[in-house]
């Protein structure tokens, strides 16, 4: 086992120091250029976007989700272990600058992240529940390859909900054990990951919509115990808030803080668990920005680049200074969550462990059913079968049940593997794609600017091929309006059928 992970992890830093991030750094700058910085000049309407009226059918039920239960179930995705298993073996890894490298990750994927939501709503397809779409979507719509979009299915289905999935699991058992005093008996952490998989059952076989209900009320609950427990401890240690900040920003450019000054490993820890928290360019969140019934593509894209800055701005950022205000000895520290668990036992005492592992079940339950969502989609995208679906839910659920039981260690880099792969897949695809969300969001722009509230039909842009929803302004916002809804084209094919755009 040993051999295994050291095998992985070597794949995996060499998939990140010579792909990925040089890749995503290019891409997000260039993003970021050619949309005239759009994730800090349009950061009002973001904010906004989340209370946009959701279109209605001819029945007056709402089209699909929301722009709100869309912003919960990618949030859901995002604001996960991450936030506290991730920043804390950051920081043990990396030091204190590699939080700084977080922060520059966020605001370059927030570009990166409008860009794939927004393609995503363009390119989304109907079915009975609502919308679907995501990368595979996109690809083979934009691009016309089908055969690259099955495959960027099939790696989001085994990256996301499966591996990741794992993870989740076993924080939440490894965080409830530790919430033991005096060690916990051997029986707890398979029966914790049980409790955690009947409970996902419950969920995911209730549908997308249970789905959305459910994180959309644990996505404001979890963020707010969470912010609250920071913010207490940060105050209770107000006096090393201005060195900790000047240690962020200096360690982000020496890398004095890690074992000979080694500045890459900061800059590769601090992107790579930044890109993990927030998923920016990773394929995974527009899966959620598909499924929204809105107005305009752009306003989607708009809304899931506020997500990218509420996971790492806000709750990667507090977990950062709850570590770091307490002054741990990095150099002995042990990377995940033992390190934040450590720093707010130290703070206010044993009762506030129990309340992080509250808010590490919520954070990584909601995640188990974000990931879900995703992977959803994705079966969909390749096969409609009914019972392909069920065996996906049953593989997720004993997924979820076996997660608690493995190696930590093994499954973060595999994670980080397929993740990898996935992202450089994705951005790959963006690339050519991109030009079509900067003609949406000049569109978007222009209506703006003449008082309206934007409203996309794909007449607007007929030099977009293959756009099957948008059809007129009356299916768009559910309001009287020109044109008959034409027929949707199936986007699987059944296995007898050629593959094609």
């Amino acid at each position: 086992m040993d051999a295994l992970e050291e095998l992985v992890a070597t794949w995996t830093d060499g998939l990140w120091s010579w792909a990925v991030v040089p890749v995503v750094a290019v891409l997000g700058v260039y993003f970021t250029a050619r949309s005239g910085v759009v994730q800090l000049r349009l950061l009002p309407r973001m904010v906004k976007g989340l209370t946009d009226r959701t279109p209605t059918d001819a029945e007056g039920k709402p089209q699909s989700l929301s722009a709100f239960q869309a912003f919960s179930v990618s949030a859901a995705s995002r604001v996960g272990i991450g936030n506290i298993a991730g920043v804390g073996t950051a920081i043990a890894v990396g030091g204190p600058g590699a939080i700084a490298w977080m922060w520059l990750m966020a605001l370059i994927g927030a570009a990166t992240s409008f860009v794939e939501a927004t393609l995503a709503q363009l390119y989304k397809h109907r079915d009975a529940s609502g919308f679907r779409g995501g990368p595979a979507y996109y690809v083979q719509r934009g691009l016309g390859l089908r055969w690259l979009g099955i495959t960027l299915a099939v790696v989001l289905i085994v990256a996301a909900p499966f591996a990741v999935t794992m993870l989740q699991s076993f924080t939440i058992a490894e965080t409830v054990t530790d919430s033991f005093t005096g060690g916990a008996p051997g029986w707890v952490a398979p029966t914790v990951t049980v409790i955690v998989g009947a409970l996902t059952a419950a969920v995911i076989f209730g549908g997308s919509h249970r789905i959305a209900l459910v994180t959309e009320t644990l996505v404001p609950l979890m963020a707010f115990l969470y912010l609250g427990l920071g913010v207490l401890i940060v105050v209770l240690h107000a006096d090393a808030i201005g060195p900790v900040v000047s240690a962020i920003v200096h360690d982000a450019v020496t890398g004095e803080a890690v074992a000979g000054g080694a500045l890459g490993t900061v800059i590769l820890t601090g992107v790579q668990r930044g890109m993990f928290s927030n998923e920016a360019g990773f394929g995974t969140a527009p899966n959620a920005a598909a499924s929204a019934a809105t107005t305009h593509p752009v306003k989607q894209g708009l809304v899931q680049s506020l997500g990218v800055y509420f996971d790492t701005l806000f709750v990667c950022s507090i977990t950062a200074f709850i570590i770091l205000v307490t002054r741990p000895d990095l150099e002995t520290a042990e990377p995940g969550v033992a390190l934040t668990h450590d720093a707010v036992v130290g703070s206010l005492g044993g009762w506030a462990g129990i309340l992080l592992s509250v808010i590490v079940f919520m954070l990584a339950f909601s995640t188990i059913l974000g990931l879900y969502f995703y992977g959803e989609s994705n079966v969909e995208y390749i096969t409609g079968r009914r019972t392909v679906l069920v065996g996906y839910r049953i593989a997720v659920i004993a997924l979820v049940v076996i997660g608690g039981l493995v190696s930590a260690s093994l499954v973060w880099s595999l994670s980080d593997l397929l993740l990898g792969f996935l992202a450089l897949l994705n951005l790959l695809a963006l690339a050519p794609l991109s030009r079509h969300a900067f003609a949406l969001l000049r569109d978007f722009t222009a209506q703006h600017r003449e008082g309206r509230d934007p409203v996309f039909t794909r007449d607007r842009l007929p030099a977009i091929p293959r756009v099957d929803v948008w059809e007129d302004e009356e299916t768009v916002t559910g309001l009287p309006g020109p044109g008959t809804p034409e027929a949707e084209p199936k986007i699987g094919h059944p296995p007898d059928a050629p593959p094609g755009p």
